[in-house]
């Protein structure tokens, strides 16, 4: 039997394989048309390997209330704060430096990230992670 026709898409953020129905993903779904029971247990199951990583997850729901989601990879914000272990950026990311990130660990960052960015190459999505890096405050090994 063929879908019927999409009503809604739409994105939350989750802890992977530890998500609850409780504010504010069970609002945001129930709102949106979708039971958070089935939501919930399905994306638990899905991520459960991630251990808990928050990552972002399309939702698409059809007139006849069944839905799709699709996990997306964490952000890249999340990503570097596990990499340098820190809590979070810093509040003035021009003074106060927070950290310093190796090409290593950037390269890892930007290949894990690379389909759900629009960079054509690892080299491109490098940039853009360093970009995210230095306006939380962490510095590019052998920048300053």
């Amino acid at each position: 039997m063929a879908k019927k026709a999409v009503e809604k898409v739409f994105k939350i953020m989750a802890p992977a394989g530890q998500a609850t129905p409780a504010p504010p993903i069970g609002p945001a779904l129930g709102a949106n048309g979708v039971n958070p029971g089935q939501f919930i247990q399905a994306f638990n199951e899905r991520t459960k390997e991630l251990n808990g990583k928050i990552v972002g997850c399309v939702i698409t729901v059809y007139s006849d209330r069944s839905f799709d989601f699709e996990i997306k990879s964490s952000p890249a914000a999340v990503l570097i704060r596990s990499a340098l272990k820190i809590e979070k950026g810093s509040g003035e990311p021009n003074k106060n430096k927070v950290g310093v990130i190796t090409d290593a660990q950037l390269k890892e960052i930007a290949e894990e990230k690379m389909e759900d960015l629009n960079a054509g190459s690892v080299e491109a999505a490098m940039m853009m992670i360093a970009g995210t890096c230095r306006s939380m405050g962490v510095e590019l090994e052998g920048q300053s």
